[in-house]
This record gives C-alpha cells, sequence and structure tokens, in this order.
C-alpha cells in the first residue's frame, strides 16, 4: 500500500489528525502560530495582509521621483534606530518602520539617472519569482529539502550550457554572483594543474610544499576577484599575474604567450588563464577564440568571466563576441546584470562534470552515498554553499515570460544607447571620452574649464569626483566613479531598459551645471584669498 493510500486509511479510521485541526486546537496555546507561514487560517491572514502591506509600501516608494533621500553617511546613521525590543511590536508597526529607515532611504535603481554600477531594476515575473521561493523556503542542498527546485535548477543548467555551446549535461550550479563562480572556477583549476602536477589531492593532502610557484594569468582589467580569490585559496596576491591590454582595453594575446613562456622558463606553474567576457569599468571583452587556442596549446586551464558579457548569449546582432567561450574549461554567468534579476543570482558551468569530483565531498545526512548508488541528486556537492537559495526559479520564470528573443533586445538596447550618448559626449567641449564604449558602460571626464579656471591634473580629479558626490547626494543621480589611464573619471553603467537617449542628455546636463557650480566655488574662494594676501 503507497503512502497516499496509508493517509487516507488514518484519515478514515480517525488515527490521523490533519495538521489544521491541530493547530486550530493548538491556536490560542501556541502563539507561534501566529508568526509563521503554515496552514493555519491566521498564519494565511496575516500573510495576506502583510503582504499587501508592504506592496502599498513598494507602489509608495515607485512613485517618489527622487533617487535618493540625500543623506550622507553619518546622517543616515542617526536616522536609523533599530529598536529591537523584548516584547513583540504589531506588524503593521514593524512593517511601517522598515518602509521609513529602509525603504525611504534606499537607491532606486530604476530611476533612470541611476547609472553607477552594473545594478539593474529587475522585472516584474522575477519580484514574483521571489514572492514564491521565500514562501516555499527550499534548500538546494538536498533532494529531500527541495526535490521540484533540484529538477528545475538541473534542467536550467542544461539549457545555459547549450546555450553556450557545451555538450549535453548538467555540469554547472547556481550561484551567489560572479566572485563565487569566479572562486569555483579558480579552486578547480589549480587543484587539477595540482593533480596533474604533483600528483596531488589537494582535499584530502593540502597544497603541495612549493605551491608557491602556482600562478593564474589575467588582463589589468580582470575583476578584483581574482586577485582576492586567489589569496582566499592561500596562493596570495602575488601568484595573479595581470597582463598588458590593447588600446581596447583587451587581454592582448602577442603579450600572453610571452607571459606564460617566461613563467615556464622561471620555473612556474600556470594553473589557469581568466579571459573576461565584459570587463567592469570599460565593458572589453578580451579576445576568447585567440586566447582558447593559446589554452588548449598550453594545456592550460580556461576560465571565461563572462558575469556582464554572458548576456550576449540571447543577442542575435552581438552573440559572435563570444566566439570561442565553448572551449572554456568553466563560465561564469551573472543574472543580477543584465538578465535584470534580483540579487542574487549567478551560475557557475562546468565543462567536463568529472572535475567537480575535486571538491566533492560526502556528508552521510546530506549527499550520502546511498542516495548516490540511487541517483539521487544532492547538489551540495557541486557548491561552495551548504544551505543555498531556488535563484533559478527567478531566471526560468523570467526566460519564459520575455522569451529569448525580447531578452536580447533589451540588451542590444542598452550597448546602443551607450553608443548614441558617448557620441553625445565626444560631441561636447567640456566633457571628454575616455575610450569608446564596447558593451553598455561610458567612461567620460569633465575637461580642465581653462576659459575659466585652470586646475592642476589632483584637483581636476577632484572635481570629477565631487561632482558625481553632490549628485548623489542631492538626489538627482547616482554616476560612477573610477580611475582609468592614471585619472578620475565619470562612468554612465547602462543596464536599465526603461532609460531613454534624452534622459540621459539630461544627466549630461546636470554634470555640467554641477561642475559650474564647484568651479564658481573655488573662483570665489581664490578671489578671496588673493585678497587676503594683499591686504
Amino acid at each position: 500500500m503507497n503512502s497516499q493510500l496509508i493517509k487516507n486509511s488514518l484519515l478514515e479510521n480517525g488515527t490521523l489528525t490533519t495538521s489544521s485541526e491541530i493547530q486550530k486546537d493548538q491556536l490560542h496555546s501556541n502563539p507561534a502560530l501566529n508568526y509563521v507561514l503554515c496552514d493555519s487560517d491566521s498564519s494565511r491572514q496575516q500573510y495576506q495582509q502583510q503582504m499587501t502591506l508592504a506592496a502599498q509600501g513598494v507602489e509608495r516608494w515607485l512613485s517618489d521621483p527622487a533617487l535618493y533621500s540625500g543623506l550622507d553617511v553619518a546622517s543616515l546613521a542617526r536616522a536609523i534606530n533599530l529598536n529591537i525590543a523584548d516584547e513583540p511590536q504589531p506588524a503593521e508597526q514593524v512593517i511601517e518602520q522598515a518602509l521609513r529607515q529602509y525603504l525611504d532611504h534606499s537607491l532606486k535603481v530604476h530611476h533612470p539617472h541611476c547609472v553607477a554600477h552594473l545594478h539593474c531594476p529587475t522585472l516584474i515575473i522575477s519580484q514574483t519569482a521571489e514572492l514564491l521561493m521565500n514562501a516555499s523556503n527550499q534548500s538546494m542542498d538536498s533532494w529531500d529539502q527541495s526535490p521540484a527546485a533540484t529538477v528545475i535548477e538541473m534542467k536550467l543548467i542544461a539549457w545555459l550550457r547549450e546555450l553556450v555551446g557545451y555538450s549535453t549535461g548538467d555540469a554547472g550550479v547556481f550561484t551567489s554572483g560572479g566572485t563565487q563562480s569566479n572562486l569555483m572556477g579558480l579552486l578547480l583549476a589549480r587543484d587539477a594543474v595540482v593533480q596533474r602536477v604533483w600528483g596531488i589531492d589537494v582535499r584530502t593532502q593540502g597544497l603541495p610544499p612549493d605551491a608557491q610557484r602556482l600562478r593564474v594569468i589575467c588582463s589589468s582589467q580582470a575583476h578584483f576577484s581574482v586577485q582576492k580569490n586567489m589569496a582566499l585559496l592561500g596562493l596570495g596576491y602575488q601568484s595573479v599575474v595581470a597582463i598588458a591590454c590593447n588600446a581596447q582595453g583587451q587581454m592582448d594575446t602577442q603579450v600572453l604567450q610571452q607571459t606564460i613562456a617566461q613563467l615556464q622558463q622561471d620555473g612556474c606553474v600556470i594553473a589557469a588563464i581568466v579571459a573576461t567576457a565584459g570587463t567592469t569599468d570599460i565593458g572589453a571583452i578580451d579576445p576568447l577564440q585567440p586566447i582558447a587556442d593559446i589554452a588548449k596549446q598550453q594545456a592550460i586551464w580556461l576560465h571565461v568571466d563572462a558575469a556582464w558579457g554572458g548576456a550576449l548569449l540571447l543577442s542575435n546582432q552581438y552573440r559572435h563576441w563570444l566566439n570561442g567561450m565553448a572551449q572554456a574549461d568553466s563560465i561564469t554567468l551573472d543574472f543580477h546584470k543584465h538578465f535584470f534579476q534580483p540579487i542574487s543570482c549567478g551560475a557557475f558551468l562546468l565543462k567536463d562534470p568529472a572535475h567537480f569530483g575535486l571538491m566533492h565531498y560526502q556528508a552521510d545526512y546530506l549527499n550520502s552515498a546511498f542516495d548516490e548508488m540511487q541517483g539521487v541528486p544532492n547538489l551540495v556537492a557541486r557548491s561552495l554553499q551548504t544551505t543555498r537559495r531556488f535563484d533559478a526559479l527567478k531566471l526560468w520564470m523570467s526566460l519564459q515570460h520575455l522569451g529569448t528573443a525580447q531578452f536580447g533586445a533589451l540588451v542590444e538596447r542598452g550597448i546602443e544607447l551607450a553608443q548614441q550618448v558617448a557620441a553625445k559626449i565626444a560631441d561636447d567641449a567640456q566633457l571628454q571620452l575616455m575610450i569608446e564604449p564596447q558593451l553598455s558602460s561610458v567612461l567620460f571626464r569633465l575637461n580642465n574649464p581653462t576659459d575659466v579656471l585652470s586646475l592642476t591634473p589632483a584637483n581636476l580629479d577632484l572635481l570629477n569626483q565631487q561632482v558625481a558626490d553632490h549628485l548623489l547626494y542631492s538626489g538627482q543621480a547616482n554616476v560612477g566613479v573610477t580611475r582609468f589611464q592614471g585619472q578620475t573619471c565619470l562612468k554612465l553603467t547602462i543596464l536599465n531598459p526603461v532609460i531613454t537617449l534624452p534622459d540621459l542628455e539630461k544627466l549630461l546636463v546636470l554634470v555640467k551645471q554641477q561642475a559650474a557650480v564647484l568651479i564658481q566655488k573655488i573662483k570665489t574662494l581664490e578671489t578671496v584669498s588673493q585678497r587676503e594676501s594683499l591686504s
């Protein structure tokens, strides 16, 4: 007799009490039923009421035109009081406090002048997915904690593998984002080369005594997580060789070949080459096919960090920029960038599933040998995390709702808009375009206002920084600030698909207006100083 028949039989005989009956009896004696999401009438009612209040608060917040409240760090610290008390507070009061102290002072990432970072507005359907994910609270470490979620994630990983050009399979896992995915790629690359060169299993034996010979090669524009992760892996920043880029900010393959030869001559062991498809500041895509050919020739693990540029997989017009990525041993994808997903949502793809064995650990209560023999998929074996959210749901629902063609069109629009605003900047005598955009990031800076006031290079850098600061603290705009070719620059990262060219033209006007205000203050101070020195 199967379990459902047994349950029905017990119910008919009156020997099994339903959870709802138990909870009705305990409602008055068990206050947890008023707080925990479950099938009690009280729980369901409170869930509806609290979600409605929160949604209404979000609607009010969305309708407020200010990008940010404008409070600086010290002012915001004074304004926020957590008010954690011994006695319970009504949910309505708690929600109102969260709306007032958190949401009212949060950055509006959907605002057309919020362009500082790879920080996207989110799709409505992905917000709906978050509701389902949070309500069910599945944990992706073991099958018995996430049965349907496990299958959906594995099937979506298989779809992503096919999209990048990998063979059929499901070797991959969802991650918290690019930094974790890059860590997994570097971890497996390190352990694979240590096993091949030294014959050591790092899991059980640790690193060899001369592990400091290990090196990883990336471009000077690669994400900082390469250095950070190599430090976490015990090899330090010194293990990362960041080589020169060409004029477009891409890895120079001639320098790559020279670097490999020199490192080998010096007795170093190269664990991996990290190629980038979409650098953070300028959106540069390294020449993936030539790099893949070099990696194959030298038998070096190739990891492609496509956290940003991976969105081009859905573009008919620009997908060819990723040619060669399918030859990588591992790939990073991020969906909370140009896939418009709520944070966090990323994926790590592994070409050869056997390499997951390099990080395999068996915990009897999660991924037992019995489960493995029965073919039960416990995804903890593929992840650096144990408890993990079901982030695959929001990407799956988004792909279904928009369709891949619409997704690709949104990505293409950002690239084309970046090209248009770059042309406007290039034609403006007050601004300097630092480099032609490649994805949808535009680097520029204010020129020295020599007709009004000649600034030193350091003061011109400071002017650009302070313009961005003043725009944020006035609640008008969030413009990125970075360094490029030894100069402080402003950055527009155009992910938001609702931004228009007039929005960006207005932003450039704000930048120039704020610069004029600051320049006038400097002139006034100089005039006062000159008068004081003469008196």
